[in-house]
């Protein structure tokens, strides 16, 4: 009995087409690797946003601020910024009317994201102020000429010109 279960499975093996995968270790160790890394970044960032740290280390206002981004998502963040955390209300400033009125209406939303990114406690509230839009600083189309325009180039006659800004110097001073 022990003998025929031996053939069978002997047969049952030649029976098997032989199949051959090609192993690669340094495809599957980068593979793995890189599964690894994205999922202890994440495990990372959600340790970090719980973490509670002495209040000088970081403040609920800095922690709140830097959070907003976050709870709120990229579209949201380009037309608002935090600006400041009085007790446990944010202040958000948003461009104009239209952004205030949707947003308020998401704010249940938009505090219960804020609780799951920095902790329950830290942000109650949320209020939305106008605020325009800040001129963001602007480069010159063109610099400046070394020197500005002078009336007295334009007198072809360098006699004449020189004659014309002694004239002048004389009278401003």
């Amino acid at each position: 009995d022990r003998h025929s279960a031996t053939v069978r499975c002997a047969a049952a093996i030649e029976r098997q087409a032989p199949t051959f995968v090609q192993y690669d270790p340094i495809d599957r160790m980068l593979k793995f690797k890189l599964e690894t890394l994205s999922g202890t970044m994440e495990r990372a960032s959600l340790l970090i946003g719980n973490l509670r740290t002495p209040q000088s280390a970081i403040g609920g206002e800095q922690l709140a601020c830097t959070a907003w981004a976050r709870a709120v998502g990229k579209k949201i963040a380009m037309h608002t910024r935090a600006a400041k955390l009085v007790r446990t209300k944010l202040v958000v400033e948003v461009e104009d009317v239209l952004w205030q009125r949707n947003l308020f209406g998401m704010s249940r939303h938009i505090l219960g994201n804020l609780e799951r990114t920095i902790g329950p406690g830290v942000v109650d509230e949320v209020e939305f102020r106008i605020v325009p839009p800040r001129r963001e600083p602007q480069r010159a189309a063109q610099s400046l000429p070394g020197r500005l325009f002078d009336e007295a180039d334009e007198i072809h006659d360098p006699v004449l010109r020189n004659i014309y800004k002694a004239a002048r110097k004389r009278e401003s001073a």
